[in-house]
């Protein structure tokens, strides 16, 4: 499965895909997280051995998992909403619930913290940025580049959702 798969899909089985390869990736790097806590925990309460490294690890992984996953997470339909309400509409209700709320609210917000988090990102770069804590872990801009990254894909999940909806809407 090359780039000549992805060039004869849908853009919405092409943004699913690739939602659906990072997100399963991502639901990985849980398991790591949990490895990681028990090792911490460990080294900390039976041996009294603290690392700011390996408690930064732990809040990474978590930084990735949740804003790599989140738009693997719109696209399973998995994101808190009201469904008290949103279950009893029709399909095309719901379809126009989405398409408005994805339009006016999930794009514009992506859109807006993507382009603000680029220069976050060039500026940890820029200046080496380290952890504040001794020991703690290097090149900051890594995990920050996960900011715009993330973001980014659940703006493409956003299109995703408004191409689905549309498809809905023209059905008779």
């Amino acid at each position: 499965m090359g780039f000549r798969f992805f060039y004869y899909l849908h853009p919405v089985q092409w943004i699913d895909r690739i939602n659906l390869i990072i997100g399963k990736a991502v639901s990985w790097l849980t398991f790591i997280l949990v490895l990681v806590i028990i090792l911490d925990v460990s080294l900390r309460y039976v041996f009294s051995i603290t690392s700011a490294a390996s408690f930064e690890v732990e809040w990474h992984l978590f930084a990735i998992i949740f804003l790599l996953g989140a738009a693997y997470t719109l696209q399973e339909d998995r994101h808190v909403r009201v469904d008290v309400f949103y279950d009893k509409y029709s399909k095309k209700a719901k379809a126009w619930i989405n398409l408005l709320g994805t339009l006016l609210l999930l794009i514009p917000f992506c859109a807006i913290i993507f382009s603000e988090s680029l220069y976050f990102v060039k500026n940890s770069y820029d200046l080496s940025e380290t952890s504040p804590q001794p020991g703690g872990l290097q090149n900051r801009w890594i995990i920050k580049s996960m900011i715009p990254l993330g973001f980014f894909l659940l703006m493409l999940g956003g299109v995703s959702m408004v191409l689905r909806s549309i498809k809905i809407l023209k059905q008779k």
